[in-house]
């Protein structure tokens, strides 16, 4: 399990807080990356995006080894399908 670290920042007017630099290393983020921002109960939870889409990726890679389809079949599968489409779009044999 994680360790728990409590940090204290304020909500400013406009309802923002400054991150502290030891947080921001923490999670790899920067200026300009994007948080998730996620609400369980009373507690805010913040997971830097990239995470998340990482965590998103992963979970599809285990649907599809569960599913037993290949990556190869997958591939295949794509690109009959976008060949199918360039050829209905520009009707143009690919």
């Amino acid at each position: 399990m994680a360790e728990k670290k409590v940090i204290d920042v304020v909500l400013r007017p406009k309802r923002q807080i400054t991150l502290p630099r030891e947080v921001c290393e923490q999670l790899g983020v920067g200026p300009g990356d994007k948080l998730e921002l996620t609400l369980e109960g009373a507690v805010l939870v913040a997971s830097p995006k990239k995470v998340v889409a990482l965590e998103a990726l992963k979970e599809i890679r285990e649907v599809f080894k569960r599913s037993g389809i290949a990556e190869e079949e997958l591939q295949k599968a794509g690109r009959q399908v976008r060949q199918e489409l360039v050829s209905e779009r520009y009707a143009t044999k690919v």
